[in-house]
């Protein structure tokens, strides 16, 4: 696809692989950059709102629109189409109801949603959440990055107002209906040999932060009888995750960022905090729980303490019924998949009547270098995203 060549080049990780584009970053800003002037080259008027998510709209700003797109950033190593690829859809699908000669008779929103993968401050659908008030806007500012940083000074030095982020009924009075078309995250479009399918629902999920306290002392001058070493048990909840999860009926958890303080390589750690993410039909929080549960056991073993936080969490999503099969009918009776991951259309669900349309990942494999979609299978996103446009809208 053209615009995901056009913009191929930033914030690709060297270090990592794949691509590194978090909020308010270089990488970030250039992808703002070169899609306000992508939707402005169409004619569409672009505005950011107070959390900062940016709306490009095919017709006056009003009620009753229906809203397309997706995000610009990623994990760290992220792949290049998990988020740009339904912004760059988005895109085209508008270019190709216009070759048609279609005029929307409502208004037409794309969307651009910030930190969807909280790769920064840590909470994933940060944007879609403050708008929809699913986070509370204090604790929100008072959120920081691995640098220190809270969002607040990150949004004032982006020229956004802190004081202003929160729940925008503004925003939310306009929106008729939300379409997200994204990169499948599994292997679903794979067996069923389709390249397009409609999302059915979303796993529960969450994350927690387990801060395992001990004692920092000399690697080389401290006996291991005499240690209170909170690498112990955070190594031990590693293991406990996996084995708990393989225990939850289609569970899944995953320790995916351990941060040791001071973390020098000839240190006994003081402390070592280990990032959860939990998910299930239902019973992500029991697992949870249960996981807190031996967390506390395996620090008290090492003389060690530990602390559990929820950064996030949300329950599983089931999309619009009537609106899911409205899709499936204009595109041809085409597969209805659930997912695992989650989306800021997952968040806008328990608002507005929301759907979800996944193009084919051959690899099957999402938030890293190795996630794909051929060129054949993104333009058959495309034309099918711009018929359920055309069908909502028209």
């Amino acid at each position: 696809m053209s615009g995901l060549d056009a913009i191929a080049g930033i914030g690709a990780d060297r270090r990592r692989g794949g691509y590194s584009r978090h909020l308010f970053d270089d990488a970030e800003q250039q992808l703002r950059e070169w899609f306000v002037e992508q939707a402005e080259k169409r004619g569409l008027s672009v505005e950011t709102d107070v959390n900062t998510n940016i709306w490009a709209w095919w017709g006056p700003p009003g009620p009753g629109a229906v809203v397309t797109g997706s995000h610009l950033d990623s994990v760290p190593g992220g792949g290049a189409f998990d988020g740009p690829l339904g912004v760059v859809s988005a895109l085209e699908a508008v270019d190709l109801l216009r070759e048609r000669g279609f005029r929307p008779r409502t208004p037409l929103a794309v969307v651009v949603f910030a930190e969807e993968e909280g790769g920064r401050f840590g909470v994933p659908c940060l944007g879609s959440r403050l708008m929809t008030g699913t986070i509370n806007a204090d604790h929100a500012r008072n959120l920081r990055d691995p640098d220190g940083r809270t969002l607040a000074e990150a949004l004032r030095a982006f020229g956004a107002d802190p004081a202003r982020i929160g729940r925008d009924d503004t925003a939310l009075d306009r929106i008729d209906t939300v379409v997200e078309l994204h990169v499948e995250q599994g292997k679903g479009l794979v067996d069923w040999g389709h390249p397009v399918a409609v999302a059915d629902s979303i796993l529960g999920h969450g994350r927690w932060r387990f801060r395992f306290h001990g004692q920092g002392n000399h690697a080389g001058a401290t006996p291991i009888d005499d240690r209170n070493d909170p690498m112990v048990p955070a190594a031990q909840l590693v293991l406990a995750a996996r084995r708990t999860a393989a225990g939850t009926p289609d569970g899944r958890a995953t320790v995916g960022r351990l941060v040791t303080n001071p973390g020098g390589t000839n240190v006994i750690a003081s402390a070592v905090d280990v990032h959860l993410d939990a998910r299930a039909p239902r019973g992500a929080r029991d697992m949870v729980q249960e996981l807190t549960g031996q967390a506390r056991e395996f620090a008290a073993q090492e003389g060690c303490r530990v602390e559990v936080v929820e950064e996030s969490f949300g329950d599983t999503v089931h999309f619009d019924p009537a609106l899911r099969d409205r899709l499936r009918g204009v595109l041809d009776d085409v597969p209805a998949l659930p997912t695992g991951a989650g989306h800021d259309a997952g968040i806008l669900a328990a608002e507005k009547p929301t759907a979800m349309l996944f193009v084919r990942n051959p690899t099957g494999i999402s938030h890293a270098p190795e996630e794909h979609a051929t060129a054949g299978d993104c333009e058959e996103g495309s034309h099918a995203l711009a018929r359920v446009l055309a069908d909502l809208a028209g």
